[in-house]
Formats: structure tokens, sequence, C-alpha cells
């Protein structure tokens, strides 16, 4: 199955069992002035696809709601799918797994790894390379990811395998 059909299954999906609102695939109303004096919301978040190839749905950043120092968002891994292998230049990870077991493999090479289940906080440093893998060939996983990078995809960084500078 292509990417592109399971992204739009998976969107189908979590808006028909009510994991995500129907809104949610309209254009972001945003709430508030971004003068850094105000409450801001961002309301029916459209989803885009990640430099990482997987489906977020970006909430709060820079671009959204002005923020300078932070970024939030949820991301989708689609079952059985996986992001690519990055790194997060220069910038910290806080992960909160909602739904599903992921194995995230990283570190030099991305021979560690660690298993992750549903309420698990899950930490990763700045320019640890790694790739998340939904375990689940049925049900996606989904996360709420912060970030210290209001440009959250700005400092997305390919981490290639077979490149020698990363070994």
């Amino acid at each position: 199955m292509r990417l592109q059909t399971r992204f739009s299954t998976v969107l189908c999906t979590a808006v028909c069992i009510g994991l995500l609102p129907a809104h949610a695939l309209a254009e972001p109303k945003i709430i508030g002035d971004r003068n850094g004096k105000d409450v801001v919301t961002i309301r029916g978040v459209e989803t885009t696809k990640s430099k990482q190839a997987l489906p977020i749905f970006p909430g709060v950043s820079g671009k959204t709601a002005g923020a300078t120092g932070l970024s939030l968002l949820k991301v989708v891994i689609p079952p059985g799918g996986s992001a690519e292998a990055h790194i997060h230049k220069g910038y910290e990870s806080a992960i909160y797994l909602i739904q599903g077991r992921v194995e995230t493999h990283y570190g030099e090479g991305l021979k560690k790894s660690v298993v992750n289940k549903a309420g698990d906080f899950i930490f990763i440093p700045a320019d640890v390379p790694h790739k998340p893998v939904n375990l689940s060939k049925t049900q996606p996983a989904i996360a709420i990811v912060a970030r210290n990078d209001p440009d959250e995809q700005e400092h997305v960084v390919p981490y290639a395998l077979d490149d020698p500078s990363n070994e």
C-alpha cells in the first residue's frame, strides 16, 4: 500500500473513530494575537507531512502562535510505518506516546533501540540520530511532541546510514 493511501486511511479512520475531530482536516483557525502578550489558540489543525515522512498536526510553533522557544505538535505513525532516520540539529525533543507501541532505533548507526508503549514519556537529546517504528500492523501510533525549537521542521536533518560521516 502506498504511503499516501495509508496516510488517507489513517486520517479517515481517526475521524471516524473519534480520535481526530472532522474540523482537523480544514484550515486551522488561530484565535488571539501572536504579539507575545495574548493567549493564542490553534484550532482545527490541518495535517501535513513532516521531513521525517510522517503525518503531523502542527500545533504551537513560531509560525502558528508566535512562539519563540518551543513547538508542540501531534505525530501519527501509520500502522507498520516509520519515520525516516533523522536528527534534530541543536534541539531536544520530549514525547508523550498516547497510543501504540513504538521501537525507536537511535545513536550512531541506529544500533541501539528502545520500545515504548502508550503512557510513556520519552526524551531525545539534541543531535541524537533516531528512527521511530510503529510495531503495530493494524493501529496507528499517536504521540504529542514538544521541542525547544519554534521552527519545528527547520532543523530536521536526514540521517543516512550509508553516509561515512555518520559512523
